[in-house]
């Protein structure tokens, strides 16, 4: 079946769901749970093409999101792959008690998580900084989730330092508190998905929120500090 065919395969499909006229009227969001929902019943039902779809709809995403916290391109393409092959392996057994996308975010973190003080054992037997970045493309920008209406070249130049202080000062923090500011900010996952995500309760998740954005001010305050002298 060509994609085309599928989509709207799928669409016909939801509206069957959520009854005339109910897909229309449902927000995007549930759209996509319901979605991902057909994906995962049409695999277990032996159609391996819906899993194709659902790498086509999360590849992006989920590398985004290992690449920020990784902050290594090849590293974040490993990491990607196996999250993807481990959701094949275990999609069989998901039993939807949270929603597909969390299910896969939960897994990439874990992997992530993984990579992440694998490197670090490396690092602290060569005696390198915890701090040092893990090769050319270890930079972590948020530009993305920053206001990009720029009118001058000044106004670009002022926007652009901030930035890249952001991106300095986001490489200092610890990997808990980067990894959560990374799903809040970056991936925009609400407080609940976060929680089920990292398996931390919904008022951690808050609290710690707020304690690493306590710490990225004050890395930006020494940034800062450290430029005027």
């Amino acid at each position: 079946m060509s994609r085309l065919s599928q989509t709207e395969s799928n669409e016909g499909t939801l509206e069957k769901y959520a009854g005339q006229g109910g897909a229309q009227r449902m927000t995007a969001k549930a759209q996509e749970v319901a979605l991902d929902r057909l994906l995962v019943d049409r695999f277990k039902n032996g159609d391996q093409s819906a899993f194709d779809e659902m790498v086509s709809r999360y590849w992006a995403r989920i590398y985004a999101m290992v690449h920020q916290l990784l902050r290594n391109t090849e590293d974040a393409e490993e990491v990607t792959q196996d999250a993807f092959i481990r959701a094949h392996r275990g999609l069989p057994k998901f039993r939807g008690d949270s929603a597909f996308s969390t299910w896969l975010y939960q897994i990439a973190t874990n992997l992530a998580r993984n990579r992440y003080w694998y490197w670090w054992r490396r690092k602290r037997d060569k005696s390198l900084s915890f701090e040092q970045p893990l090769g050319p493309e270890g930079n972590i920008t948020l530009a993305d989730v920053l206001p990009a209406q720029v009118e001058t070249p000044d106004d670009i130049a002022v926007t652009q330092e901030f930035v890249d202080r952001i991106g300095q000062a986001m490489e200092k923090l610890g990997s808990k508190h980067r990894e959560i500011l990374v799903l809040r900010n970056v991936r925009n996952l609400s407080y609940e998905e976060i929680a089920a995500v990292l398996k931390i309760s919904v008022g951690t998740v808050k609290s710690r929120i707020a304690r690493a954005r306590e710490s990225l001010r004050a890395h930006l305050g020494e940034d800062f500090s450290s430029k005027q002298r």
